[in-house]
């Protein structure tokens, strides 16, 4: 079925690599910028927090789209008193002025909890703080040449470390936490990891950090090392303790020699590549795809996901229409994605999440709006299996 693709243009996204494009100062990022920090005891600075109706608790059933048009529902059911906690830092969304955002919800922050968060109430309790990130206008003004536009990531970083040691603090009492993130996340939880949790006593609490979105590097051939020095890249499900990272790219447009993805400038390092749906790596697989239906800062209302039906719900799933591996290809490590199209079914062939600039699709950040969605379902399957590794350990 020939269909013509709406631009999936999400404000937060094309923006969303404060990572690659623009290296924030180090020593004073690592750091945090000195000052008053949130006040994490005020809920009112906090997406998620288990018990409550917010970002996390809304309606995450999905439309289940058959080869053939048929559709069904896939019924999201929250864990009744999970034994382990998750720890979220969204991505670039913020559309503040400034260099950092402000303390406030809006439907940017909300959006991205739905698409990437919020699903993982399946597994455990929900925790995503606010923070003053630095915003997509901070970033717009550095890509427009502007040298100082970049320097609010000390104060960003300063209030994910302010958030976390409150929830050690106040929430965690010895559980298990996954740590998630996406892009200027993942650059959060990175940096948490290297100042806060490797070495010490909390390293063994840490089920699993999945950094997606972002360029972990690790020496070739290794498992550990590069960026961090006690915590593993996963290799098998069952294990804890480790990191889950890649970067995404279809598997008929790879990195291009500009990418900001997927190439580290040190050559002792590669890019860590883990398929959350085959920690082995071995050969390609299908994916567990939850794709957001035009809600959420999505702009995939144009998309028509079955001849046979409309489609309303707010995530549709498509079995067996994607697969994927990590590959390490001309100097650059990622997890391919294939389309496996079927012209002759009733069935979208598909998959929008390019970053689409004047019309142009910009091949350098590869599928990175969709890094989380296109293995939404194999990433709690993953979460589940480590949390249950973790609790028989």
């Amino acid at each position: 079925m020939a269909l013509t693709s709406g631009s999936l243009i999400r404000t937060w996204a094309g923006a969303a690599l404060l990572s690659a494009a623009t290296a924030l100062p180090g020593a004073a990022y690592a750091q945090g910028e000195a000052g008053a920090a949130p006040d994490y005891d005020d809920g009112s600075v906090w997406l998620c927090r288990p018990g409550r109706e917010d970002a996390c608790a809304v309606d995450l059933d999905a439309a289940v789209v058959q080869p053939d048009g048929s559709v069904t529902m896939d019924i999201h059911q929250p864990a009744q008193d999970p034994a382990i906690d998750c720890f979220y830092v969204y991505p670039t969304v913020s559309v503040d002025p400034g260099v950092n955002s402000d303390l406030e919800i809006g439907p940017e922050e909300r959006g991205v909890v739905h698409a990437q968060f919020a699903r993982f109430s399946e597994v455990c309790r929900p925790f995503a703080p606010l923070y003053r990130q630095v915003t997509l206008t901070a970033l717009r003004a550095a890509m427009a040449g502007d040298g100082d536009a970049m320097s609010g990531g000390a104060l960003a970083y300063g209030d994910v470390r302010e958030a976390w040691r409150h929830y050690l603090e106040h929430d965690n009492d010895g559980r298990g936490v996954i740590l998630v993130g996406h892009s200027q996340g993942a650059r959060m939880l990175q940096t948490l990891i290297s100042q806060e949790i490797e070495g010490e006593p909390i390293q063994d609490q840490v089920i699993s950090a999945y950094l997606i979105g972002w360029n972990v590097q690790v020496p070739e051939g290794e498992t550990m090392g590069g960026d961090f020095n006690a915590m593993p890249i996963c290799t098998e499900a069952g294990q804890t303790g480790c990191v889950v990272s890649y970067v995404t790219f279809r598997d008929d447009v790879p990195p291009p020699a500009n990418t900001r993805f997927g190439r580290s400038p040190d050559p002792a390092n590669q890019i860590a590549c883990v398929n959350p749906a085959s920690l082995s790596g071995d050969g390609p697989v299908m994916l567990d795809a939850y794709l957001s239906n035009g809600s959420d800062g999505y702009d995939m209302a144009s998309q028509s996901w079955t001849e046979t039906q409309d489609v309303d719900a707010r995530f549709v799933k498509l079995p067996d229409f994607l697969s994927g591996q990590c590959v390490n290809r001309d100097g650059a490590q990622y997890l391919s994605v294939t389309v496996n199209a079927d012209p002759s079914d009733p069935r979208t062939d598909i998959l929008t999440g390019d970053v689409i600039a004047n019309g142009q699709v910009l091949a350098d950040w590869g599928l990175h709006l969709v890094d989380m969605h296109v293995v939404m379902g194999d990433l709690i399957d993953l979460a589940e299996t480590q949390a249950d590794a973790y609790q028989n350990r």
